[in-house]
């Protein structure tokens, strides 16, 4: 098998707002999108790899425990100060989580799905 790119789908509800998290706080490119009736998706550059947001999906805002969903998205970045601030500039409290095996902070999309961004 010939594997061409990777790929993560993120079922989602609140669509539109999902997008905008990714693409507009993690500057994720937009590949291309589609809409068949209700059925919508969006498919963001994410690394080497791609993140493909979906309707149909369940919401719990305040955020999904990891019963609810067992994935967490990570973003690496070089600045996890500067991550912070772009992070709270968009109107996310948050705050960086130090650990033996590196900084954290500790975040969900509008859909409460869990997104971690590590130094």
């Amino acid at each position: 098998m010939e594997i061409q790119r990777h790929g993560i789908i993120l079922n989602v509800e609140y669509f539109d707002e999902c997008v905008a998290f990714y693409r507009d706080l993690f500057g994720l490119p937009i590949l291309f999108s589609k809409t068949e009736g209700d059925f919508k998706l969006t498919c963001l550059e994410y690394g080497e790899t791609y993140l493909m947001i979906e309707t149909e999906g369940v919401a719990n805002t305040s955020g999904k425990s990891i019963a609810e969903n067992a994935t967490k998205l990570r973003f690496n970045v070089a600045d996890i100060e500067s991550a912070l601030r772009s992070v709270c500039d968009y109107g996310i409290d948050a705050h960086i989580e130090s650990n033996p095996w590196g900084a954290v902070i500790n975040i969900v999309d509008p859909d409460g799905n869990r997104v971690g961004i590590r130094d």
